[in-house]
């Protein structure tokens, strides 16, 4: 994949190939998740496919135009996917085998029948999906250093507003209510059996990275005194 210097993002030739890019991997992504749900399914006659696509896409658009406008370097950064942290390699290796299996099995199990999810609790699934997405952007929009990756970036701030104010990670809360309803908007049962999964992924991610926040970026510490809670209010 093409790769764009930070530093010079705001230049109008970095944009334009900062745009390019942009389109080939959302094209790539399009292609990956139609080939993962309509291949097992045996059909492109899989519905609730379709929407859970509109569902993340449509809103996916929108989302890059405006950042790409308001705040091109935090797109930038999340268009960097190598990991730095031993632990957090390993993390992202399982984490694939799990989108693999939690992905392709909707199609599979709409191709043979295996779940019986009623059309309300999918349609359900997919408002929930589109809220989680909705907490996603609101977190971008407050944090211009939400990588994708597990780092602190020279100059970076300490983030305490906003979704910051209620919980330390709230981009990973955005991501359970979003990947672990995913399952049911997909009309699947046995998905969402093996998207509980995730949670101990994330669990486990957190507790590392949050071992790198405290060492490397400035008054973190004190943030965890003031936010006790990691992903939900008065759980955990």
């Amino acid at each position: 994949m093409e790769t764009i210097n930070i530093h010079s993002v705001s230049g109008p030739n970095s944009l334009q190939n900062l745009k390019r890019t942009i389109v080939k991997r959302f094209i790539l992504f399009v292609a990956i998740m139609a080939a993962m749900f309509f291949i097992p399914a045996g059909t492109i006659n899989f519905w609730q496919a379709w929407v859970y696509l509109a569902v993340l896409t449509i809103p996916m658009v929108f989302v890059s135009i405006y950042f790409l406008r308001k705040d091109p370097e935090l797109i930038d950064r999340r268009m960097r996917t190598k990991e730095k942290e031993d632990k957090q390699k390993n993390i992202m290796r399982w984490s694939t085998l799990y989108f693999l299996i939690a992905f392709l099995t909707p199609g599979f199990d709409f191709r043979f029948g295996w779940s019986s999810v009623p059309t309300e609790l999918i349609i359900i699934a997919d408002v929930v999906v589109l809220l989680g997405y909705l907490l996603f952007f609101l977190v971008l929009k407050e944090n211009s250093f939400a990588s994708r990756v597990v780092e602190v970036e020279k100059n970076q701030k300490l983030i305490s507003t906003g979704p910051y104010a209620f919980v330390r990670h709230p981009m990973y809360s955005a991501v359970l209510i979003m990947y672990l309803l995913t399952p049911l908007a997909l009309g699947s049962y046995i998905a969402l059996t093996l998207s509980l999964l995730l949670i101990f992924l994330i669990v486990a991610r957190i507790r590392n990275e949050e071992k790198v926040l405290t060492k490397d970026l400035e008054g973190y510490n004190e943030y965890k005194q003031k936010v006790k809670y990691r992903i939900i209010p008065w759980v955990w």
